[in-house]
């Protein structure tokens, strides 16, 4: 029977000792490339060189070495009379394991200052093509792109004599997966400096890798997982508690994104992507206790976001409630201490620079895609459109509140007091119906607050109900037909409004 051979020629050597020992004692033939045969001979393990197969020696620089037909005539020839003839015919035996990993590109671009020329560099070819070439042939040929593989694979060698059909087409459809993964991520880099001014490039190259499954949906009967975009890195990690759900992950980014609005210690407390409270102050505990004061039944089972470390009196704060998930840039050791004996509680610590470069949706058949919200609050383009202009503490107040409306689902209407959410109107069909919801939540806060609306008023009948509920002053886009009714209704009720000429909606 012919001796069985595997060509080995890996960029990560991890495990690759112990795979040529394996191969070996079980009277396997190893052909390698390169550092790879290097890597092997000093271990003491015979190996033949590519180049005596080929009979060529590495050229241009070691940028080809496989790339030649006695190797690939090997790989891709199928178990059939016609194929092994002709090998036979040029002196070839076919080659049965190919284990193959790449050049680090992905790592390499994510670098600083990394130029064109190393990157370049970074870009595989004979290591694709021979994934390729081995995935493609995997009725006959054992492909290995993954150290952890080398194990389970000798395993089965060892007790069968064989790897299964089953797991040499999930060995071959890995491959292709990583082959995919990597061509994505230099389209990506390439487009990058090629269409660098287009916002939204023509193609997306979008390969995402599952690191979570969930044991349920939105709902026990939806199957759900979390994928992270391949190359990219983690946003957070998981400090403490059970395993984060699909909802918890939803509300903890939408939590993470409400503070990130804020340089002042600012707290948002999320109930079904909604903040429910929000508030900036001196201190995070002081901002914390002025969100919940906010809605205080809303508030039980939300997700907190907090744009400073959780210090001790902020953790004290909240241990008091019942809360799902807290996210923060960090966690003081007495916080952490306070808020590990609750098993249930999950605490998530962000890393810097968590932001998102574009928001995709999913519809039927594709995508929609958009650049995110990131606009702030510019006060020059304010236009005073009633006879009252807001005085210095309600424009404080409507910047404030403007920025929460940009994470209030539409139509959105947020009542504060100085920079603390006393009311919140979410995700109502009419806006009047949002201005109710957030002048009843206020109560008697109402009187004397602020109000932003994500989008203009089409009538006058939300002004009316929040100047009669006491809110002094309006901050809103403008642009209705009825613009004059409003601002006469603002007029009429001696409040404040400035048209700020932009909206927020969230859909």
């Amino acid at each position: 029977m012919t001796r069985r051979r595997a060509l080995l020629s890996v960029y990560d050597k991890s495990g690759l000792v112990g795979l040529g020992h394996g191969l070996i004692g079980l009277g396997w033939e190893l052909l390698a490339s390169g550092g790879t045969a290097r890597a092997l001979s000093t271990a003491g393990l015979p190996v033949t060189a590519i180049e005596s197969l080929t009979g060529f020696p590495e050229l241009l620089d070691g940028r080809v070495k496989t790339l030649h037909p006695a190797i690939h005539a090997s790989i891709l020839a199928r178990p059939i009379p016609e194929h092994m003839a002709q090998l036979e015919r040029h002196g070839l035996t076919p080659i049965n394991l190919v284990a193959c990993n790449l050049y680090p590109f992905a790592q390499t671009v994510a670098q600083a200052e990394v130029s064109e020329a190393r990157a370049i560099e970074e870009i595989d070819i004979g290591g694709v093509a021979l994934l390729r070439a081995a995935a493609k042939t995997f009725e006959r040929v054992i492909t290995l792109c993954d150290p952890d593989d080398y194990g389970p694979v000798l395993k089965a060698l060892q007790e069968r004599g064989e790897v299964p059909l089953e797991e040499r087409r999930r060995l071959a459809l890995k491959a292709f997966r990583h082959t995919a993964a990597y061509d994505a991520a230099i389209a990506a880099w390439l487009a990058e400096r090629v269409e660098g001014a287009q916002v939204l490039p023509e193609q997306l190259h979008l390969v995402a890798h599952r690191v979570q499954s969930m044991r349920y949906g939105e709902n026990p009967h939806q199957q759900a997982a979390l994928y992270r975009w391949s190359g990219a890195l983690t946003p957070y990690e998981q400090l403490h508690g059970i395993e984060l759900s699909y909802n918890n992950v939803v509300d903890l980014e939408a939590a993470w994104a409400a503070v990130q609005e804020f340089t002042e210690p600012a707290v948002a407390i999320i109930k079904h992507t909604n903040p429910c409270g929000l508030a900036t102050a001196a201190s995070l505990s002081a901002a914390y206790r002025a969100a919940y004061a906010c809605d205080p039944t809303s508030a039980y089972g939300g997700v907190i976001g907090c744009n400073r470390e959780l210090d001790a009196a902020t953790a004290e704060a909240i241990a008091a409630q019942f809360v799902e998930v807290i996210v923060a840039p960090g966690y003081q050791p007495a916080a952490l201490e306070r808020l590990r004996g609750r098993p249930n509680l999950r605490l998530v610590a962000a890393h810097p620079g968590w932001a998102e470069e574009l928001v995709l949706r999913s519809v039927r058949a594709g995508l929609l895609v958009q650049t995110p919200d990131r606009r702030g609050v510019d006060e020059s383009s304010w236009r005073v459109v009633t006879r009252r202009a807001p005085s210095v503490a309600e424009r404080r107040g409507l910047a404030f509140a403007w920025l929460v409306c940009k994470h209030v689902k539409s139509n959105a209407i947020v009542l504060a007091q100085d920079t603390a959410t006393v009311g919140i109107g979410a995700g109502q069909m009419n806006r009047a119906n949002s201005v109710f919801l957030a002048v009843r939540q206020a109560g008697d806060k109402a009187r004397g607050a602020v109000m932003a609306s994500d989008a203009f008023f089409p009538f006058p009948d939300g002004v009316e109900l929040a100047g009669q509920a006491g809110v002094s002053a309006i901050i809103q886009p403008g642009g209705s037909v009825r613009d004059a009714e409003v601002i006469a209704a603002a007029d009429a009720l001696g409040m404040a409004m400035v048209f700020c000429g932009e909206r927020h909606f969230r859909h």
